[in-house]
């Protein structure tokens, strides 16, 4: 003999403080979203960067293909760049550390030079934010890693 029987939920126990950390958990990585394309982009100008300045001779054409690259750059970003959150640019200035290999401090002191590193330093601590910030995805950039690496793995999308 078959019986029907009504729908039932069936409900887990979840934790009370669940829903914050899943809240959490979302808008971080809602930021890491929107901040890993940049970082991507940032790492390959940079390459980009060193490539051609190594096949020059001239410290003056060096530094005018920088300054070039960054007037670009700046056309091209500054508007996104500007829309970004505070959490979002600090999430961003330690995706181009994971990507290049270095701080935004030294890629700004090795490409413009320790004044400009220095002023640019400045007004990231005007904004609780710092250049010389370190990606730890051992440590306390452990969510964020795990948030790239299902980007890098194609499970989420970057969608800008």
């Amino acid at each position: 003999a078959y019986y029907t029987l009504k729908a039932v939920d069936i409900l887990g126990f979840i934790p009370a403080n669940a829903s914050d950390d899943l809240r959490k958990y979302m808008k971080l990585r809602r930021d890491v979203l929107k901040a890993y394309p940049y970082a991507k982009i940032a790492s390959a100008e940079l390459n980009y960067i060193e490539q051609t300045v190594a096949q020059m001779t001239s410290e003056k054409e060096k530094k005018k293909f920088i300054k070039d690259r960054e007037r670009v750059m700046k056309e091209q970003f500054e508007k996104d760049l500007k829309n970004l959150t505070y959490t979002q640019g600090k999430i961003l200035i330690k995706l181009i550390d994971r990507e290049t290999g270095s701080t935004s401090y030294k890629l700004v002191k090795d490409l413009r030079g320790s004044l400009q590193a220095f002023f640019w330093q400045g007004i990231a601590k005007l904004f609780s934010a710092n250049l010389k910030s370190e990606y730890n995805p051992e440590g306390e950039d452990k969510a964020i890693e795990q948030i790239v690496q299902s980007i890098e793995k194609g499970e989420l999308q970057v969608r800008n």
